[in-house]
Parts: structure tokens; C-alpha cells; sequence
């Protein structure tokens, strides 16, 4: 069957009606990959909190190396399994720390999923909620050389994937989480996990994905269905560790000794919010001349085409109409074809 390798992008922590909440995008993730027949998409996509889901034809890439891959600096090679490490920060509470090992265990048991072992960073990692950049979720962390000699002595070990699990202060501003719960706001914590995740991708060069560990909050009667996959369980690592499981190997290119089975320039489309068009990964595909499929996606971000002349650029009203895209640039029909009214050709001269 032929395959269109494509990337998906839903940026984190700009409040995206779909996949500004926990893995409410995996559905277009599995929809968009049955479409192209191979998708390349990060964990804010896929990861649900307790909820997750495996697809062979989904490649589980963390931010910052998806930008790599777009700028066609790394291949990804898949694999059986991987070999998982966990970094716990060494703030967290004795209580919420044996429920995570308890996640770590249970997947273990129940998936058989490779864990193999946990290092306790020998700092804590200092994370700070920030509101500087009004209306997007952002922070930083005081410490993040400790989460990097953490992530080397797993390496050591001969880890071949790593989770984060840190202590995210429960000082949030209270208005701001119920906003988020009931699916009129951001996630306020995933601008500060994308930082930590990018870290380690930076640093280590291997595939990665961060988990907050927060205490547990009280219930809530008029809760957004959206938000819901967080509520049901006392982590969110357990999405994490099943995305980790078969996440694929990072590639340095060019590296003509390593069997790589999803090369960069096989990509064709890269699929995106419309309002966040001055991403890393688009700009970086828009410079390789690739089709970029603009959804309209509603955040706090405004990036949108009239920023752009680019003539490759496909706008659509919803993921559905992205996934006919796909297929009609996969089977090489026209989509003006499909389009009424339908224009008669015109003399060039």
C-alpha cells in the first residue's frame, strides 16, 4: 500500500480546541496516519494522561527532535522495543513517588513494556509557572543540570529511552485550572514540560516525553469531556511510558550504516494548526518546498498565511478535510478536481 510520510504538529500549551487538552488529538492522530499511511507526530498528540493508544503506522517523536526531523537532520528507525529509564525529581513526595512506581510496574505486568530502571535526579529540579507571556502557558526550571547527569548516568546504564516525571508546584492559580477543566482555557503547566523534554532531547539525543506529578484535586461536577483522561488516575505517566515503548530510535544523518525507516525526505505534507504557522518545524518544511495543510484549529496563537506567500499552502475548515487532502495528494489526484465550480484551464499567454 503506498505510503505519504507526514507530520503532525498541535503545539503545546496554546489552548487548541483539538489537542489543547489530554490526548483529545489522538483520534486525528490515527485518523491522519490511516489516511497517509505513516504519520510522525509528538507526544501532546498522543499522550491521555492514563489514556494512550499504540499505532505502527504512528511515529512517537518528542518536540524539539520533531523539528530535527523536519529540518532533515535526524532519521527515525523503528523498533521492537525500547528500553525505558525514568527520572524522578527528587522533590517529589514519598507517596506520589510509590504511586508512579506502581505505574511503572503495572506496565510491567500488564503491557510488557521494558522498564528497566529510575534514577532520582540528586537536586530538585525547581520548576516555576510563569504568566510573563500572557495568555500561553510558559515557566522555567531552576535546575535543569541535574535532570541532565540524572539523564546520563540511565544512558550509562544502557537506557535507550527516557520519562521525566518532576514535581510541578500545586500553587496554580485556581481560576486558571477551572478554565482549563471545563475546556475554556490553556493547560498552564505544558509550556514549563515542554522546556524539560526539549532539554533532554537536546542533550541526550534520545527519545523522551515528560509527566507531571502533581497531587491529586478534588472532583469536578462540569468537567469538559476534553480534560477528562486526566482526571481518572492518580499520574499521567502511564501514556508516556506506552508512547515511549516503541518510540523510534533518532538518527543522526547523514549516517549511511544505520537502516532507517522513515527518512526526512520522504515527507511530503506537514499538517498544523492554522494559527501557528511560524512553528520551527513548518518554517523548516516550507524551506524544503513541502505541502503544508493549514487546519482551522482554534488557540491563543495568531500565525496564520498572511504572514506567509507560499504557494504550497492548503487551508481546510476541519481534520477531516485534512485526511481527504492527504489522500488525494497520495493518490496524485488533483483536488481541484474535487472542488466545484470547477475552472476551465486558461491560455498562459
Amino acid at each position: 500500500m503506498k505510503t505519504t510520510p507526514t507530520i503532525l504538529v498541535i503545539p503545546t500549551g496554546i489552548g487548541c480546541e483539538i489537542g489543547g487538552f489530554a490526548g483529545d488529538a489522538l483520534p486525528v492522530a490515527k485518523l491522519l496516519a490511516s489516511a497517509s499511511g505513516c504519520l510522525v507526530t509528538h507526544p501532546n498528540v498522543m499522550n491521555g494522561g492514563t489514556l494512550a493508544e499504540k499505532d505502527e503506522r504512528i511515529f512517537y517523536v518528542e518536540g524539539y527532535s520533531l523539528d530535527r526531523f523536519a529540518r532533515a537532520e535526524i532519521g527515525l528507525r523503528k523498533v521492537n522495543q525500547q528500553k525505558i529509564g525514568i527520572i524522578f525529581d527528587k522533590n517529589i513526595e514519598n507517596e506520589i513517588f510509590l504511586r508512579h512506581l506502581q505505574v511503572a510496574d503495572a506496565c510491567i505486568a500488564t503491557l510488557g513494556i521494558n522498564i528497566a530502571s529510575y534514577v532520582i535526579t540528586e537536586e530538585p529540579v525547581g520548576i516555576v509557572i510563569s504568566d510573563e507571556l500572557s495568555g500561553l502557558s510558559s515557566g522555567y526550571v531552576r535546575n535543569p543540570e541535574t535532570l541532565i547527569k540524572a539523564g546520563k548516568s540511565l544512558i550509562n546504564q544502557g537506557i535507550t529511552a527516557i520519562a521525566i516525571v518532576t514535581r510541578f508546584p500545586d500553587e496554580i492559580d485556581s481560576d486558571d485550572l477551572n478554565l482549563y477543566r471545563e475546556g475554556k482555557g490553556i493547560d498552564v503547566i505544558a509550556g514549563v514540560e515542554a522546556i524539560i523534554s526539549h532539554l533532554i532531547s537536546k542533550y541526550l539525543k534520545v527519545p523522551c516525553a515528560h509527566a507531571p506529578a502533581l497531587t491529586p484535586i478534588d472532583l469536578k461536577v462540569n468537567l469538559d469531556p476534553r480534560a477528562a483522561a486526566e482526571e481518572i488516575g492518580y499520574t499521567f505517566l502511564p501514556s508516556v511510558l506506552i508512547g515511549l515503548s516503541t518510540a523510534p530510535d533518532l538518527i543522526d544523518l547523514p549516517d549511511f550504516n544505520s537502516k532507517i525507516t522513515v527518512c526526512p525526505h520522504e515527507i511530503e505534507s506537514i499538517v498544523v494548526p492554522y494559527g501557528a504557522l511560524g512553528g520551527e518545524a513548518v518554517l523548516a518544511c516550507m524551506e524544503r518546498n513541502l505541502n503544508i495543510i493549514a487546519v482551522k484549529n482554534e488557540g491563543v496563537l495568531n500565525v496564520s498565511s498572511k504572514w506567509f506567500d507560499y504557494t504550497k499552502l492548503f487551508k481546510v475548515d476541519n481534520y477531516l478535510e485534512a485526511a481527504g487532502l492527504l489522500i488525494t495528494l497520495k493518490e496524485g489526484i488533483n483536488y481541484k478536481s474535487i472542488n466545484r465550480p470547477l475552472k476551465s484551464i486558461r491560455n498562459c499567454t
